[in-house]
């Protein structure tokens, strides 16, 4: 039988995230004699690299959530390599949890057919490819035109925006509202995004009335750790009421 977690899959995994770590520390190094050669202070470059290293903490706590989330029917390898390198939290489980449902499991149970998770495993590679090309060869047009239409009328630029941020947002509400047909019970998890944006706002309310800037790097992990320890008294509360 087919093991999502088994000792090859960790050794492959081990070897390729190492070689990124690898290269990341090869131009930090890189980084770091560029900007003494420049004659930046030693001490500005301390802080710099202090500060950054703890603001990536926020960021990769709302990784490992995923990788947990995801570990559950995929095992720990493929999620750890996916949200390691280059894959994005959003995307990744919206593709697990789509390439499964077309092959018809969930993302419940420890998958064990080697063709489901091989399936599953493409979507999640294959998906993101797109970005890695098309971003290098059409980024800086894209970037021109925005700064064209915003140069002619700044309002009208910042409403394009939003209105490129609400369409990608727009993508993902698919998969909350799916299952509202099913009842009450497939409002769960509508009720469970409501409740992580409730607590998104109240990190917004506190970040504006104390000052606190540090916030806006936590409110992304606050609001989907709330909303993940909120959705099973949500569950228990909707399913007592449907049944």
């Amino acid at each position: 039988m087919f093991n999502p977690n088994d000792g090859f899959l960790y050794v492959i995994v081990t070897i390729v995230i190492l070689f990124v770590i690898i290269e990341s520390v090869f131009f930090l190094v890189k980084a770091w004699r560029r900007a003494k050669a420049l004659g930046m202070d030693k001490k500005l470059l301390q802080n710099t690299v202090v500060s950054s290293a703890i603001f990536t903490i926020a960021p990769a706590v709302a990784i490992l959530l995923g990788v947990i989330a995801l570990s559950k029917a995929l095992g720990f390898p493929l999620p750890w390599l996916r949200l390691s390198v280059i894959g994005a939290l959003t995307y990744e489980t919206t593709a697990a949890a789509t390439a499964a449902a077309a092959q018809g499991v969930t993302l419940g149970n420890l998958i064990t057919d080697p063709q489901v998770f091989a399936a599953i495993a493409w979507v999640m590679t294959l998906g993101i490819i797109p970005g890695l090309v098309l971003v290098p060869v059409f980024s800086k047009k894209i970037e021109k035109g925005l700064t064209r239409i915003k140069s002619k009328d700044q309002k009208w630029g910042d409403i394009f925006l939003t209105g490129l941020f609400l369409g990608m947002i727009s993508a993902f509400l698919g998969v909350i509202f799916a299952t509202i047909g099913q009842g009450l019970v497939g409002w769960i998890p509508v009720f469970v995004m409501i409740a992580s944006a409730i607590i998104m706002l109240i990190c917004g309310l506190l970040r504006k009335l104390f000052q606190w800037k540090w916030l806006e790097d936590y409110a992304l992990p606050i609001s989907m750790l709330g909303a993940m320890a909120l959705s099973l008294p949500i569950t228990n509360l909707v399913t007592a009421i449907a049944g």
